[in-house]
């Protein structure tokens, strides 16, 4: 068993975590084989994420007043948690595509830019385009008006053109 001070480091450790990072996914690893959650953490790492298996009272201790606190709240069974400071859906879809392969690996709750969100949100999310796509997408929308528009003011001058030169051919300016 562990005394009092490691218990403290593990909390302030687990606290500096929650604090750093905006995403946290809550899990279950019940039976999982030591090849698995190996394979496990390097898919949370290669996602951009970082993987911690947590004490449900210590992790319940180092979320009081974080916005991490309603998701660590009463947690039972075996508990692990992975989380990262950049793209919540890069690891979502990491979590997820693993958990298929791995059907003890279960979600328990999670939260995203700071709210809470629940196990069908989590597969919601997994499921989303990534960040560049939908980037690449709102890109798109904003600048297609702005081609609608140089198209519209060029076709202008272009039918200008159009109508002096059929004029010139048919001789229709001649005096």
């Amino acid at each position: 068993m562990k005394n009092k001070d490691d218990k403290k480091k593990d909390i302030d450790s687990l606290r500096q975590d929650l604090e750093a990072s905006k995403n946290v996914f809550v899990t279950g690893y019940e039976k999982l084989r030591v090849d698995q959650d190996f394979e496990l953490r390097k898919t949370v790492r290669a996602a951009g994420g970082r993987y911690r298996v947590v004490k449900n009272n210590l992790a319940e201790v180092a979320s009081e007043g974080l916005p991490a606190e309603p998701v660590l709240k009463g947690l039972r069974g075996m508990t692990s948690l992975a989380f990262t400071t950049g793209d919540p859906v890069a690891l979502a879809k990491a979590l997820t595509t693993y958990a298929r392969a791995n059907p003890t690996f279960t979600f328990k709750a999670g939260l995203v830019e700071g709210r809470v969100i629940n196990i069908q949100a989590i597969n919601d999310l997994a499921n989303m385009p990534p960040r560049e796509e939908i980037l690449a997408k709102l890109l798109y929308l904003i600048n297609a008006p702005a081609q609608r528009l140089v198209t519209a003011m060029g076709a202008v001058g272009r039918n200008l053109a159009v109508v002096i030169d059929q004029g010139v051919k048919e001789g229709k300016f001649q005096s």
